[in-house]
């Protein structure tokens, strides 16, 4: 898609964090700085990986604000805004935008399971009305974990009341018939689709969706960018094939103290490994078993890697 305003390859960016578990934006920056050297376009800070459900409002902003000062430039940031409480999700959007950020990724309210696609829209459209533009909103499709649902009924309704403030949506369903089926109804309308996968990503591009907001990339953004830069030809489909083999890897554990096991053994930076309860950091056995997958890939040493180590000192 063009002129899609996050367009490419964004990392669901881990957060790094100190022992007593406090955000550590020196080192969350200087990831975040290679990450942009080395593949990704953009990157999406505050989300699953990023543990956004275990910081309050008062360190999400601290977050975004400390990543800000350290040079991660806000525009290239979205933030992941959506909370289960109105209000709440209403003052971290407020606030993103207000630093500068051109988007951000709003969960759906998930405590109350089972809401209709009224209750939906009637809580996005007050979130829009409070918000009062100035700032894209994307919806964070990711059922399995939020167990809510947006349904294409729904999405054409919030177009319909606020045309491009709705802007685009991230698909983490692993359902690729449902990504299409997105790009099909509202992709002519300006609607940017990204997969929440590593897999689907040549194909999203290839289909008309704007790229991917994925985990994996935290590690293999590299091979992300070689797919957006070159989309066809035997480098993307090589690039492709190892996103596709680094995906499996990182989830044949855990996903994100396995992400966090992968880049402390990469930059041996045992600081990654630290993550908030109620998550904990792997066991010896299956942090062994991460890496033996990893390796397998062929992916390392990654590439940029004296950056990555540079950025754990």
């Amino acid at each position: 898609m063009k002129d899609a305003l996050f367009g490419g390859i964004n990392a669901a960016v881990l957060t790094a964090m100190t022992p007593d578990f406090t955000p550590d934006l020196d080192r969350m920056a200087k990831h975040a700085k290679w990450l942009l050297a080395n593949g990704c376009n953009g990157l999406g800070i505050m989300g699953t990986t990023g543990e956004a459900n275990s910081f309050g409002l008062h360190e999400r902003k601290q977050i975004l604000e400390g990543l800000i000062a350290r040079g991660v430039p806000a525009g290239v940031m979205m933030p992941g805004t959506g909370c289960a409480s109105l209000a709440d999700t209403v003052e971290l959007t407020i606030h993103a935008r207000e630093q500068g950020c051109r988007g951000v990724l709003l969960l759906p309210p998930f405590y109350y399971k089972g809401p209709s696609d009224d209750g939906l829209f009637a809580y996005f459209d007050e979130v829009a009305k409070r918000v009062g533009g100035g700032i894209a909103l994307y919806l964070y499709h990711f059922p399995q974990q939020s167990a809510v649902p947006f349904s294409l009924s729904l999405i054409g309704r919030l177009l319909d009341a606020h045309p491009g403030v709705f802007k685009g949506v991230k698909d983490s369903s692993g359902d690729y018939a449902n990504m299409k089926a997105m790009i099909d109804a509202f992709a002519s309308r300006g609607f940017e689709v990204y997969s929440g996968s590593d897999e689907f990503v040549q194909k999203i591009l290839a289909e008309g969706g704007a790229g991917c907001i994925t985990a994996a990339s935290n590690c293999n953004s590299h091979w992300g960018g070689i797919v957006y830069a070159k989309r066809t030809g035997p480098e993307a489909d090589a690039a492709q094939a190892m996103l596709t083999a680094t995906r499996r890897a990182a989830t044949a554990v855990p996903l994100i103290p396995g992400l966090r096991e992968i880049i402390a053994r990469s930059t041996g930076d045992d600081g990654w490994r630290v993550i908030r309860p109620p998550h904990l950091p792997l066991s010896k056995e299956d942090g062994d078993k991460a890496w033996a997958t990893w390796q397998a890939t062929g992916a390392l040493p990654l590439p940029g890697m004296p950056a990555l180590k540079q950025a754990a000192e």
